[in-house]
């Protein structure tokens, strides 16, 4: 069973800049791919971002140029770096690992864009 903690959702204004966290600890397959999906007041969970184990990475189109995903291997945490920010950015961002044998999410953090 793999566990995921995620920190470091806030209040920015638009312009600025978040960093996401998202720890893993628990049984995890060294192959696993990590990312983010977020969801919106009134809309439906979509996809932001992914890396695999070894580095590959996609975005969704909203947030590339924007947007940088990174892990740690040696610490089963993916951070998420948001630059750029904007009020339709404002969401709960919700942190999952996927393996081979486990799929698990985060509890999910609050990031808030308005001025």
């Amino acid at each position: 069973q793999v566990h995921l903690v995620e920190s470091g959702g806030g209040f920015v204004q638009p312009g600025g800049s978040l960093r996401l966290s998202c720890a893993a600890s628990g049984s995890i397959f060294s192959i696993n791919t990590m990312g983010w999906y977020r969801q919106a007041p009134g809309k439906e969970r979509e996809f932001v971002t992914t890396i695999t184990s070894v580095g590959t990475t996609a975005y969704a189109d909203s947030v590339k140029g924007r947007f940088a995903i990174s892990r740690d291997n040696a610490k089963n945490t993916a951070y998420l770096q948001m630059n750029s920010l904007k009020p339709e950015d404002t969401a709960v961002y919700y942190c999952y690992l996927q393996s081979a044998t486990a799929s698990s999410w985060g509890q999910g953090t609050q990031v808030t864009v308005s001025s």
